[in-house]
């Protein structure tokens, strides 16, 4: 996407707000709901309009776990590091996954095929660890189990070129 067209979705979100500096999380939210994340132009624009320093929304932007820099991958894989999956090798999957894709968490494949992030808990402690692929939860996902999953997406890549 352009840098025009970042800054005209924001600026569409923008009209829906007054300029309360209260209004900044939601104005975030729809900003990253409308363009999938946050990039540096449609930051800019918010702390414009609020009359906020830059730094300020940047620095509030990366405190929220919720907002996104990169824009997000066709897949969204979620490594789940809550207590359970800690113990059963969260950490293992989740190094198996950024060596798998050459990207390390909150960060997306120069393909946007997929992006890779943690998260605190899925409440699918049984099935430890866990990792949730596009909104689904995969259990017991080990190194070989991150292969399997990546040879399946790969076939179904293959499978739709042929078509």
């Amino acid at each position: 996407m352009t840098e025009e067209k970042i800054k005209q979705h924001t600026r569409q979100v923008l009209k829906s707000f007054s300029k309360k500096k209260g209004n900044l999380i939601p104005i975030l939210q729809r900003v990253q709901g409308r363009l999938g994340y946050l990039p540096r132009e449609a930051m800019l624009e918010v702390a414009e309009f609020l009359g906020l320093p830059p730094i300020h929304v940047y620095g509030v932007v990366t405190f929220y776990n919720q907002f996104r820099l990169n824009p997000p991958g066709k897949h969204s894989v979620r490594v789940c590091l809550g207590t359970a999956c800690h113990m059963k090798g969260g950490y293992i999957t989740l190094d198996a996954w950024k060596r798998r894709l050459s990207i390390g968490a909150g960060e997306t494949t120069t393909d946007r095929e997929f992006d890779l992030d943690t998260v605190a808990c899925v409440g699918c402690c049984v099935m430890a660890p866990v990792t949730v692929l596009d909104e689904k939860p995969m259990g017991k996902v080990d190194p070989t189990k991150v292969d399997g999953l990546l040879l399946a997406f790969e076939r179904e890549r293959e499978g739709k070129k042929k078509q």
